[in-house]
């Protein structure tokens, strides 16, 4: 009886070679989220113009898949529901203003490094707002990245495209790293209860007219640029918004939150590796000890973070 369920055990953890495949498919392909961003800029369009553009496509996108296959579930929300996909569509402007704002001041490797401080900001929130307490795990993580951050900090200016302003790049990134922790947090009651295309329709949709919002507000231009750049905002759209995020969703039926979390980490790597042959981003010797070292200590505090009991479960880590 024992070696029956322990042969049935071996049997439901194997895992199909597509699902590895699905999952590199995916971080290749938000790793060229900050390229096609760079590409989209190089041609005269502003951030905010890239962010609207983005979440916009996305959301037209899912459009008819949330309103065909899932309208029994959208005329059940409550008014208190699609006040929270209001938030948490804020929330996720924010989040990509400010981290795509970042690409305008520093190096590709700096913004996703630090863009991808998030699940450190989650488990803060989560000791302040839920009163979780922190695995010793998790507190050698952010103690590392805070190092790392440190590092990055005093080394000064990167070579970039741009103004080279490190400081207030790294500033942005952290601020959209900040958002998306926050988006995560506040999304869980609602996420719970609704299946993913329906709720990312609503947050996406959401997030698009928060930040088209803030396209009229700054005045910033929608039209008059070339046909190549916005070539880049729907490639933006359709490869890391909707490829990327899709194939980690569906990895998350075979492997654990936690082992995306940490194949997620990736990116910063794929990204800074194009940003170099493509645009000849050479971050310093500095600057790489210190994105690295903030790559440990998230690799680390997600470690962590897992085998905490009030860690977040896999729906909760989707987005």
């Amino acid at each position: 009886m024992t070696d029956t369920t322990s042969s049935a055990a071996a049997v439901q953890r194997i895992i199909p070679t597509r699902v590895y495949l699905v999952l590199v498919a995916g971080i290749a392909a938000v790793s060229f989220a900050a390229i096609f961003i760079r590409y989209a800029m190089n041609e005269g369009i502003p951030s905010a113009a890239i962010a609207a553009g983005r979440l916009t496509i996305s959301a037209l996108i899912l459009t008819p898949l949330a309103l065909r296959g899932h309208a029994d579930v959208l005329r059940a929300l409550t008014r208190a529901d699609l006040l929270l996909a209001a938030i948490s569509g804020f929330i996720l402007a924010v989040h990509f203003a400010t981290w795509i704002a970042s690409l305008e001041y520093t190096s590709v490797l700096i913004s996703v490094v630090f863009v991808g401080t998030g699940p450190l900001w989650v488990a803060l929130l989560e000791v302040v707002f839920l009163r979780a307490r922190l695995a010793r795990l998790v507190v050698i993580g952010l103690l590392i990245a805070f190092a790392g951050g440190m590092v990055i900090g005093l080394a000064g200016g990167a070579e970039s495209a741009f103004s080279g302003d490190t400081i207030m790049g790294g500033l942005l990134a952290l601020a959209g790293a900040v958002a998306i922790a926050v988006y995560l947090v506040i999304g869980r009651k609602l996420r719970g209860k609704l299946p993913l295309v329906p709720y990312i329709w609503l947050v996406y949709g959401f997030a698009a007219i928060f930040l088209l919002l803030l396209v009229f507000v700054t005045g910033t231009p929608l039209t008059g640029y070339s046909a190549q750049g916005y070539l880049w905002i729907v490639l933006l759209a359709l490869v890391p918004q909707l490829i990327g995020h899709s194939s980690f969703n569906y990895a998350l039926k075979f492997v654990s939150a936690t082992y995306i979390s940490i194949s997620t980490q990736m990116e910063p790597i794929g990204s800074a590796i194009a940003a170099f042959l493509l645009f000849n981003e050479t971050p310093t010797t500095t600057q790489i000890y210190g994105s690295a070292a903030i790559l440990v200590g998230v690799f680390l505090a997600t470690i962590g973070q897992q085998s905490n009991p009030n860690a977040k479960s896999a729906e909760e880590t989707e987005m």
